[in-house]
């Protein structure tokens, strides 16, 4: 699907939609996104309350950006649910796109980021852990542009 950019789909003009952090991680997830194969994602619902950001809606747009920084898609949301961790379901972890074929191997993934010094030190707090009772905002969303490289 390559969905050229219309009316209000300048990439300077909107929220920047970052997933992990920059490096062959995000490559990877960014990849998923434009190729449609990652349609969810997952975030801590402390990361949202730590940086003050609200909780995505549903029809917000934002522009997703590579590990270079620039703008090579706008996503929509379509869906928002905060649940708690152990409540995760295989339907959303498959959709992530990260070819997990099971809850607890998506688990592993997840907690093994979560659980990086670079998420630690993001959150401010050295020994950070998730449990199933962890609350985590679960997103879904769908490309409706894609920009040339060179954003």
């Amino acid at each position: 699907m390559s969905v050229a950019p219309g009316p209000g789909m300048d990439p300077t003009l909107l929220p920047k939609a970052e997933f992990a952090f920059p490096g062959p991680l995000r490559d990877r997830l960014v990849a998923a996104i434009l190729d449609v194969s990652k349609t969810a994602t997952t975030g801590l619902l402390t990361e949202y309350e730590r940086e003050g950001e609200p909780l995505p809606s549903v029809g917000r747009r934002s522009v997703v950006v590579g590990s270079d920084d620039r703008a090579v898609a706008v996503i929509e949301v379509t869906g928002v649910r905060v649940v708690p961790l152990g409540d995760v379901d295989i339907t959303h972890a498959r959709d992530e796109g990260e070819g997990h074929t099971t809850v607890a191997e998506w688990r592993a993934g997840h907690e093994e980021f979560w659980h990086s010094e670079e998420m630690r030190q993001a959150l401010g707090d050295p020994g950070f852990t998730v449990d199933d009772a962890t609350p985590v905002v679960l997103e879904r969303f769908r490309v409706v542009a894609r920009f040339n490289r060179a954003c």
